[in-house]
């Protein structure tokens, strides 16, 4: 039973449409493959933004560090000053 050969040709239409469908395969892994490095290159640009807007904010953390001794030292001066006159 398991050992008989399958003869008949196979039609024309069936030939056609499995090339269709390995075309489409093709043709959407190629579109998936564009959209992969797409989103890779943007995620890379996202990256690059945002270490850049960490040093910023570092930056303008320590410049506000120095801003409120300096006006702690104002303070201190002004109020010993203040003091002294009286």
């Amino acid at each position: 039973m398991g050992t008989e050969v399958i003869t008949k040709s196979v039609p024309l239409t069936v030939l056609v449409g499995l090339g269709v469908q390995a075309g489409a395969i093709v043709w959407s892994m190629s579109a998936m493959s564009s959209d992969i490095q797409v989103n890779a290159n943007e995620i890379a640009r996202l990256n690059a933004r945002t270490n850049s807007l960490e040093t910023a904010v570092n930056n303008q953390n320590i410049s506000l560090a120095r801003i409120d001794e300096n006006i702690k030292a104002i303070r201190s001066s002004v109020e010993k000053m203040m003091t002294r006159d009286k």
